[in-house]
This record gives structure tokens, C-alpha cells and sequence, in this order.
């Protein structure tokens, strides 16, 4: 629970990596989190909620009912030349909701703005999830022949492109990641969604 200058009502943080629990770990140690940090190794949470970018924030209220689908919301403006998102925006519309129960969405409102996949996309979220069955099995060799067509068939799916880059033995801030991302921009960063409805 988080309280402080948000006000008496606090708000809770999870935190979830798609990824595999060796390859979070260290991420999870070195950050030391005072929140629960949990791993989604089968990008169930992705699904359920259409999360195809990273880092992405969801809201949920004390009705389990979504209030804000996923958006690119950073916590410090670090990174914002390249996400081009001001992370006050996110603060601001985070206080109004804790310290006033203004949301951003009525949930049916936040409903409606999770963008359905396709059925290619649900199709590369099968290769995806049974490529990582198979490299844990042991099978990396198959992994591989089903995160590519993962790949092919959510050409611009951030939790399928990067987050297999690891479990096919890429560099995640490597030259292959890098490619990914001028593709991404020549897209027109699909699905790049911020909290500041002006940014997209």
C-alpha cells in the first residue's frame, strides 16, 4: 500500500514481468521492490488484459473492474525523448483517482478502449506461449520454429518481438532489438498508447 502524498487511501502496486523467473530475477533484485513483483512466464496477464507493449500500466479498481487499459505510463521522464510521454500526466491523473475517486475510464469506457486482437495476433500468442513450454522442456531447437512464427504473425507485439529475444539466445538491448525498433517506428509506433490523451 501506498499512501503518502496520494492521500489516506493509498493504492496498491503489483508489479509483473512476461518473462522467465531466471531472467527477471536479477532485474527484480537489483530494483528491490517494497511491492509484490511477480513473473507471468506464459503471458497470461498479456492476454487478459491486451498488453502488447512494455513497459505497460493497468488500473484496477476495488471491484476488480479495469480503469485505465494498458498505457506506456513511465515514473520519471528518463526516457522521455524516446517515449515522447511526460510522466506528469500519469501522476496527475493517479492523484485524482486516489484522492478523489475520479478514474480516468468508467471501467466500461476503459473496456472498450483494449483493443481486441486479432486472430493472427491470438494465433502468435499460441506460438509464443508453446515455444516457452517447449524451451523449458528442453526442446530449443521447436522453441524456436514457433517464437519465429510468433513473430511473423504479431510482427509488432513488444511482449512477442523483444520478449522472446532472450529465450532464442538474442540480446534484448542488442542490434536484433534495435532493428525491431526501427521497424516499430516506421510503423508508426502501433499501440503506443500514453496516459496523456493528446500523445496518443
Amino acid at each position: 500500500m501506498i499512501q503518502d502524498e496520494l492521500g489516506p487511501h493509498g493504492l496498491t502496486v503489483v508489479a509483473v514481468a512476461l518473462d522467465e523467473a531466471d531472467a527477471a530475477r536479477e532485474w527484480v533484485d537489483a530494483a528491490a521492490p517494497n511491492y509484490p513483483a511477480l513473473v507471468d512466464a506464459d503471458h497470461e496477464l498479456a492476454e487478459l488484459f491486451g498488453i502488447v507493449n512494455v513497459p505497460s500500466v493497468v488500473w484496477v479498481d476495488e471491484d476488480d473492474r479495469v480503469v485505465r487499459p494498458p498505457v506506456i505510463a513511465p515514473v520519471d521522464d528518463l526516457w522521455r525523448e524516446f517515449t515522447g510521454i511526460d510522466s506528469s500526466v500519469h501522476h496527475d491523473q493517479l492523484r485524482a483517482w486516489v484522492r478523489r475517486g475520479e478514474p480516468p475510464y468508467r471501467h466500461d469506457e476503459a473496456r472498450a478502449r483494449v483493443r481486441e486482437a486479432s486472430p493472427d495476433e491470438q494465433l502468435a500468442r499460441a506460438h509464443r506461449r508453446l515455444g516457452a513450454l517447449l524451451r523449458r522442456a528442453g526442446r530449443p531447437d521447436r522453441a524456436l520454429v514457433h517464437f519465429e512464427r510468433a513473430a511473423a504473425l504479431a510482427p509488432m507485439d513488444w511482449t512477442i518481438r523483444r520478449g522472446t529475444l532472450p529465450l532464442r539466445g538474442g540480446d534484448p538491448f542488442g542490434p536484433e532489438f534495435f532493428e525491431f525498433a526501427a521497424e516499430w517506428e516506421a510503423a508508426g509506433r502501433p499501440d503506443h498508447r500514453s496516459a496523456d490523451r493528446d500523445a496518443g
